[in-house]
């Protein structure tokens, strides 16, 4: 029986499983005191130290929501990002997930700091943005949130309304969340497609030489196909690299969520 769990937990898409293990065993640990909430939490002092504490950039979003939290935000975690990583065609490759990760994370950080000045603990922000990111083509299909049918892509504006009636402090960590998920469509979707300039979020290449995605990567959860680059293809067709769609989750903490889909 415990040989059929870990076989099926090993079968699932690797940055989701990761991501969700993480939170729920930093979140375990936390709550039984084996670690000091101290050495997680995010402060832009820690990082002008010397030596610079940088791991609270990542840190800080490994910390779940009290009660019920620190099982259905990491099981909400696991469910976006299981369909960002399967099924969506803008994250074809491991790499640029990852980077749509570090982004957006850096984002909500940013804007909850700087502009909201508010925040310690970002998964609440990142939940949201995945939600928005992951139900923004979705228009049309109509999903669940908790006991209610609702249109997909007002899922993250669901998911803030029951952030105002259950923990109103942890909206602005949530806004700023939503605020970095719209920022990143419009610097890498909207901008390139309508404005006519470049991506100004597009995955580094040092981050494509430290995470190498196969050409064609077989899984048991589905096989990705990367497009080719220009290299590969003698660089004269003028084809280009694609991207782009999506599905749903929630739930709730010091700016985290609660919701079903």
């Amino acid at each position: 029986m415990s040989s059929e769990i870990m076989s099926a937990y090993w079968a699932t898409p690797p940055i989701a499983r990761t991501l969700a293990t993480a939170i729920f065993v930093t979140s375990v640990l936390l709550r039984v005191k084996l670690i000091p909430g101290y050495w997680i939490y995010f402060h832009e002092h820690f990082l002008f130290m010397l030596p610079p504490q940088v791991w609270r950039l990542a840190t800080n979003f490994l910390v779940a929501g009290p009660g019920l939290g620190i099982i259905m935000d990491p099981y909400f975690t696991f469910q976006y990002l299981r369909q960002l990583e399967t099924a969506n065609p803008k994250f074809l490759r491991r790499e640029d997930l990852i980077w749509y990760l570090v982004t957006v994370g850096g984002l909500t950080i940013l804007i909850s700091r700087a502009i909201m000045g508010s925040g310690f603990f970002f998964l609440g922000g990142l939940i949201i943005a995945l939600a928005y990111t992951a139900n923004q083509d979705q228009r049309g299909v109509q999903t669940n949130f908790l006991f209610f049918t609702v249109p997909a892509q007002a899922v993250p504006y669901c998911m803030l309304g029951i952030t105002v009636l259950i923990d109103p402090p942890s909206i602005w960590v949530e806004i700023s969340g939503l605020l970095a998920a719209h920022l990143y469509d419009f610097l890498t979707r909207l901008w390139p497609e309508f404005g006519g300039g470049p991506n100004l979020l597009a995955t580094p290449r040092f981050v494509s030489w430290l995470i190498k995605t196969p050409r064609i990567l077989q899984r048991r959860y589905g096989t990705a196909v990367s497009p080719p680059t220009a290299r590969a293809t003698g660089g004269s067709t003028g084809a280009s690299e694609g991207p782009v769609l999506p599905d749903s989750w929630k739930t709730r903490g010091s700016g985290h969520r609660l919701g079903g889909s």
